[in-house]
């Protein structure tokens, strides 16, 4: 770490005990934005924590829908976002106003939302669902019909694990789709002990060649329990900053220099400082967008 950098900690720092602010990191942040974390993980896992504290702000270092989630979650709480910039293509795959069309055309289908996904959207799902749930969210749903949305990818890899009819939306995200299946046979031949461990956001050509499929989450309880002293990792590739902090004895292989997400990156140190300096930007949401939002995150937490 840079002096700079030393410096800019220690104002995080300070701020952060005279905001009662808790900071949020994802998985797939910078490696010096996870050193200042209080909690590391996915997005409704972080944004659960949250509400467990008793801080007034919380800061997310993740991008925009993440920061939503919190305020869903966390509607009494000031929620930060570093950059609002940050985005996610594949959560602005989809709207509103385009998911009511389809619901529409549709009218016996139960819309599943995944959790990588707008406000506005979830308000007009059903049940929300995680890449680590998504599976148990449709077995434990009465309805043999889904619209599952936005993540066609994640959505074809929940189908075959289920006999029900599923209706996938045409997202992806860009950074798993860049993942090719050369990319897992190419290392797998440089490293044959290795395990290869994909997200099911990636494409079925990939996921079929995994050793396992796992949540960013599931990733790392993998690399803590397995016996397996090599990992190719396949999905965004600065959640290994974490693997290796907690498994320093094994090795992590990035399935691909492809495999970074721009967004993810936007969030450095000195927007933190500047966000906790001055309280900006703020991530809100209209209260009825929020209530019907809450149901369907609710509804899933319920039941699995």
């Amino acid at each position: 770490m840079t002096d700079r950098d030393k410096e800019l900690v220690e104002q995080i720092n300070s701020l952060r005990k005279q905001r009662n602010a808790v900071l949020l990191v994802h998985n797939y942040q910078r490696s010096e934005i996870h050193d200042i974390a209080d909690f590391i993980g996915d997005s409704l896992e972080l944004s659960q924590k949250a509400a467990a504290t008793d801080a007034d702000v919380i800061v997310f270092c993740g991008v925009h829908f993440m920061a939503e989630t919190a305020a869903i979650l966390c509607p009494d709480r000031t929620v930060l976002l570093p950059d609002v910039d940050a985005g996610c293509p594949m959560a602005d795959m989809i709207t509103a106003d385009r998911l009511r069309e389809k619901k529409e055309e549709l009218p016996d289908a139960a819309v599943v939302c995944y959790v990588n996904s707008s406000a506005d959207v979830k308000a007009e799902s059903d049940i929300c669902c995680t890449s680590a749930n998504a599976v148990k969210v449709i077995d434990a749903i009465d309805d043999n019909e889904i619209l599952f949305i936005p993540d066609q990818y994640l959505g074809h890899y929940v189908s075959t694990k289920t006999d029900k009819r599923i209706h996938l939306w045409p997202g992806y995200c860009p950074t798993h789709a860049r993942i090719q299946p050369e990319d897992i046979t190419r290392l797998k031949e440089k490293y044959p002990e290795a395990r290869a461990l994909v997200h099911p956001e990636c494409r079925p050509e990939v996921i079929e060649l995994a050793d396992a499929v796992l949540s960013t989450s599931g990733m790392c309880r993998y690399a803590q329990e397995s016996d397996a002293n090599e990992i190719i990792v396949g999905t965004e590739s600065g959640i290994i900053y974490r693997m290796q902090k907690e498994n320093p004895d094994k090795t992590f292989i990035p399935i691909s220099d492809k495999a970074v997400c721009p967004n993810m990156k936007k969030i450095t140190l000195e927007k933190v400082l500047w966000s906790l300096k001055e309280m900006s930007p703020q991530v809100t949401v209209p209260e009825p967008i929020r209530i019907r939002a809450k149901q369907a995150v609710d509804w899933m937490l319920e039941i699995v």
